[in-house]
């Protein structure tokens, strides 16, 4: 059965290269559940201590670092903050190492710029707010109707700097667009000086108001930052967040977590479900989703010849091999 309680058909491939019929493709089941950014969120099971970590954060105003094994439900939690407290969509942002609080903030796209005004009749094409597109952080801090959820996702992946340099930004709530400050800049005059007002592109598609190039904070922003502990952060850092490591799930949880999607599969899988947490206690590198992908697809009778083939293939170590 799959999640709708529709009964599937396992071997929608055959592997023989001739077509089943003319819309073979029809036999494509829904994906489960936990594939669905929306049904994760209900489905998410805190760990013990986590609701006591988010409502610190949010107290105090301060970012909430989540730090554990990839699969872990780190990145899920903002969606969950985001739908109950009514912020609008969660604002992502995935950090790589090439990744710099101007990425952030805002981006400039200063040969577009240059092309328009050297192509286009309309002086309103090349307007420089055009060019303009606030990054994730950006648009929470330019949102003037509410607090926004931003979720930046593996920090530990950054350089050096840049964990501190954002902390700085939220704190002073304010950061400049140059070339829209320059813009503005361009038509003061002598005895007093203009406002300009723009209107520029948030990360969510959404236009926010940016006066003189000048983003300020309204809202502080509930910021989610996750870690899958690649590396250590100074002190200071540290200090400015509320961190929380996400715990090694023992077998009660890895049981509500696979119940809260499988129910009656759930139930009866529980030899292996207890066989993989064991796995988890004893250090092994695995997520949570490799189990319910295992789960879901073994708990029809058509699939029982192909268990241990999918045992080998879906629950391995995630080594990197």
């Amino acid at each position: 059965m799959d999640s709708e309680g529709v009964a599937m058909v396992w071997q929608i491939f055959s592997g023989t290269g001739e077509p089943a019929s003319v819309e073979a493709w029809r036999a494509l089941p829904g994906p489960p559940p936990w594939r669905n950014r929306g049904a994760a969120v209900r489905h998410f099971v805190p760990p013990e201590g986590l609701l006591d970590a988010v409502n610190a954060a949010l107290h105090l105003r301060r970012p909430l670092l989540l730090s554990g094994p990839p699969g872990s439900g780190k990145s899920t939690l903002v969606g969950l903050i985001a739908a109950e407290l009514e912020l609008g969509e969660p604002l992502n942002w995935h950090v790589t190492s090439r990744s710099t609080r101007a990425d952030g903030l805002y981006q400039y796209d200063a040969l577009g710029r240059l092309h328009a005004t050297q192509t286009e009749g309309d002086e309103g094409a090349a307007a420089v707010q055009n060019f303009v597109t606030l990054g994730p952080l950006g648009t929470a801090l330019a949102d003037p109707s509410r607090p926004r959820a931003v979720l930046i996702d593996e920090i530990d992946k950054s350089d050096l700097d840049l964990p501190g340099d954002l902390l700085n930004v939220l704190e002073e709530g304010i950061f400049e667009i140059p070339p829209l400050v320059r813009d503005a800049g361009a038509g003061d005059h002598a005895s007093e000086k203009s406002s300009t007002l723009y209107h520029v592109r948030g990360a969510d598609r959404a236009f926010y108001p940016v006066n003189n190039g000048l983003v300020e904070r309204t809202n502080w922003p509930i910021i989610v930052l996750t870690s899958n502990n690649e590396r250590t952060f100074p002190s200071p850092f540290l200090r400015r967040c509320v961190r929380f490591e996400m715990p090694t799930p023992n077998a009660d949880f890895v049981q509500k977590v696979v119940a809260s999607y499988l129910a009656e599969a759930a139930e009866q899988e529980q030899a292996k479900i207890g066989e993989f947490a064991q796995r988890l206690v004893a250090g092994e590198n695995l997520a949570l989703d490799q189990l319910l992908n295992y789960i879901y697809l073994v708990s029809g009778e058509a699939r029982d010849g192909a268990r241990d083939r999918l045992e080998e293939v879906l629950l391995a170590e995630l080594s990197g091999k």
